[in-house]
């Protein structure tokens, strides 16, 4: 009987299921939407309830007609999200709109804890130095800083357990508490070194007022802490088992943030002769916003880098993770906000994706022009992506968007314009993180790997090696992440001896797109314009503070 292995991955807005082979080849896949709500500018919440029904409806679609004995593992990877249920497991409100409990987690992308952060890194502790030197309030102990302060009573005396969202998933999988290092590591300041600390840092956590979380030997955020792929609790719990369609006991792998999944499931992809040393890879996992995974088998602090983290994505090595806070977001915004959609959506209809239609219009653009290539179309206009504030490597959340070159032309024409620019500015937020990466130490990045929704744009891979004038190797299995979850069921399972050998088992061969000469050429010029407009920001801002 054929063996199989399901990934699970609950992202921003939907959460995703694949039945994967032993050589990771994916054979269905499923996709459900889940529902956020945003109470405030700038708040976005999510319901643990409504995540676990639409997981139950994704892996019973996957797994239909299958049978559940040929199903020998499972893995889930998430956002890292705060998800909060009460001493009774049941969800608890995390919302200003008091009362109800659906709304249960707190968005990896809400920026509610903005003075919490900016508290926190005014302490200034040595654990901040493993994000990067400064604590970013997309992670989680400036949330729970922030629920302990704004609702005490409603959320943070009831609470019963605060998990990162893919422990939840174990959890409610499994019954067991335990947590992921790369949860733990990467987004609550638990140290995990090879040599040293490991655990929570007493210290840190009475200085930013949280010391009452030390309680039954951390119980509420984590007292067993595993690595991704580790088995978790006795497998799938009767319950769990019912509700997926799934055989009671079924190994479940220790979780994994999404990003994460999706580095695990690309870097041990194959193309060629492209080196396949893992620590010349910088794999960039692109979706609402794009992380940016490097590893190296020394820890290299790199500023505004989060990291390093040891053992969080692959066992063994010190991981660096920088990232843009939206990209796939901020293109879908410009052209949603842009006066020519409407009409230009209601031309394609459902025939064609609107990027496709735009990546055809700029060929065709540049063609009328007499221009050799698409690139140079955007010489008079420049953009600054961080319309969401900067994660790497100048960790600014204040930071905002800019878009230099703008005229009173509104037609699709100018429409494409924008979205050129746009991604080419992100190609450049790209190469701002290598070169911070390459002073730190991280200096034989000689590929990138890309995965996720717009590594199937051909216009945004190609833009991205141009830019950085490296080769990007795009996996022929293309659902990374999907890969990783199942990755973490298969050494669950015991189908590999661990998790480096199924890394390289399941990674596939990847297709190569090489940089052009002539368009990094032009690229140089317009990244030094990129450099520019965030150094114009501050002065402007400078000006404007002056009394």
């Amino acid at each position: 009987m054929e063996s199989y292995f399901v990934g699970v991955d609950v992202g921003t807005g939907s959460v995703r299921a694949a039945l994967v082979t032993r050589n990771g080849r994916l054979l269905r896949m499923s996709s459900e939407e889940t529902r956020t709500w945003s109470p405030n500018v700038g708040y976005f919440e999510q319901s643990t309830d409504d995540i676990w029904r639409a997981v139950c409806r994704v892996v019973k679609d996957v797994t239909k007609n299958v049978a559940s004995s040929a199903v020998k593992g499972i893995g889930f990877d998430a956002t890292c999200s705060l998800a909060v249920v009460d001493v009774d497991g049941n969800p608890l409100s995390i919302s200003p709109t008091a009362g109800n409990n659906e709304q249960n987690v707190i968005l990896w992308l809400d920026h509610r804890a903005f003075d919490e952060a900016e508290f926190i890194n005014s302490l200034k502790h040595p654990v901040l130095n493993y994000v990067g030197g400064k604590i970013s309030l997309e992670m989680e102990t400036p949330k729970l800083l922030w629920l302990k302060k704004n609702l005490k009573e409603q959320c943070w005396n009831k609470a019963g357990y605060f998990f990162d969202l893919p422990d939840f998933l174990t959890w409610r999988a499994t019954g067991s508490d335990s947590r992921s290092l790369c949860s733990l590591v990467c987004k609550w300041t638990y140290e995990a070194h090879p040599s040293g600390n490991r655990g929570w840092n007493e210290d840190y956590f009475r200085k930013i007022g949280l010391l009452d979380l030390m309680e039954q030997n951390w119980k509420k955020i984590g007292s067993v802490v595993k690595e991704p792929g580790s088995p978790c609790g006795n497998g799938l719990s009767e319950q769990a088992a019912g509700e997926l369609g799934l055989q009671c006991g079924t190994p479940v792998g220790t979780s994994i943030i999404d990003a994460h999944a999706g580095g695990l499931g690309m870097i041990g992809c194959t193309a060629g002769s492209v080196c396949q040393n893992f620590q010349t890879r910088l794999s960039l996992i692109c979706g609402t916003s794009t992380c940016h995974m490097a590893v190296h088998k020394d820890a290299l602090f790199v500023e505004g880098v989060w990291g390093p983290y040891y053992s969080a994505m692959v066992p063994g090595y010190w991981l660096s993770e920088g990232g843009q806070s939206a990209t796939g977001k901020l293109i879908d915004h410009l052209i949603d906000s842009h006066p020519a959609t409407a009409q230009l959506k209601a031309k394609t209809g459902k025939n064609m994706h609107i990027q496709q239609y735009l990546n055809d219009l700029l060929e065709s653009m540049a063609k009328k022009q007499g221009i050799d290539s698409v690139s140079t179309l955007t010489s008079d206009i420049h953009v600054w992506p961080d319309f969401h504030g900067n994660r790497s490597p100048l960790a600014d959340p204040s930071l905002l968007g800019m878009i230099c070159g703008l005229t009173l032309v509104a037609d699709e024409e100018n429409l494409a314009l924008i979205y050129l620019a746009t991604i080419q500015a992100l190609a450049y937020g790209t190469l701002h993180i290598i070169d911070v990466l390459c002073s730190a130490g991280h200096s034989n990045i000689q590929s990138l790997l890309v995965c996720g929704g717009l590594s199937r744009n051909p216009l945004f891979v190609q833009t991205q090696a141009d830019v950085a004038n490296l080769s990007i190797l795009c996996p022929r299995e293309s659902e990374s992440v999907l890969v990783g979850a199942a990755i973490l069921g298969a050494c669950a399972a015991g189908a590999f001896p661990d998790v480096q050998t199924a890394i390289k088992a399941m990674g596939g061969d990847a297709d190569i797109v090489h940089p052009r000469d002539e368009e990094h050429r032009y690229h140089q010029k317009k990244y030094k314009v990129f450099l520019k407009m965030v150094e114009h920001q501050r002065e402007y801002r400078a000006i404007m503070s002056q009394k």
